[in-house]
Parts: structure tokens; sequence; C-alpha cells
């Protein structure tokens, strides 16, 4: 059987060990490019993308430009323990 062509987020999801919503976060802000087939959640991304996907995150790490994600502090710890 030939290799597929198109993955689903679940299969995405599973190679990437994320859940399907941030698989499909990835797909919504488009860092990772996919196309809509038919009805609602019925996304695809080829598996070219994804290899793509991945071999541009490790180029974004090995060049330390990787994003840092915001520091969020809980609501009701005192000012002295909340993360800048």
């Amino acid at each position: 059987m030939p290799t597929p062509r198109f993955l689903t987020l679940d299969d995405v999801a599973e190679i990437l060990n994320v859940s399907w919503s941030q698989a499909y976060a990835l797909v919504r802000r488009k860092e990772l490019i996919a196309i809509q087939i038919g009805g609602r959640g019925q996304w695809r991304i080829e598996v070219d993308e994804l290899e793509r996907f991945i071999q541009q995150k490790y180029a974004e790490a090995r060049a330390g430009t990787v994003p840092e994600e915001p520091a969020t502090a809980p609501t009701d710890a005192p000012a002295a323990e909340q993360r800048v």
C-alpha cells in the first residue's frame, strides 16, 4: 500500500505527540499549512508540509529563534511570587 499523501489532524497530533486542539491551533495560526476538505473539521495536511514544519522548528531551535511563551502568573498569588 502506498504512503498516503494527506494526514488528518488526528494523525498530525499523534506524530507530533500533541493534542488535537494543539494541532488545530497550528493550522489556525498558519504555522502548519492545511486544506479543508468537505465539512467542518475535515482538515488535511500533506506529509511534505508536516515534514517542512518539523524541519523549520528544528532550524528555529538551532538558531535560537524559538519564540518564548508568555509568562502567566496566577492572579491570586502575592505580587512577590508572580512571574515577570
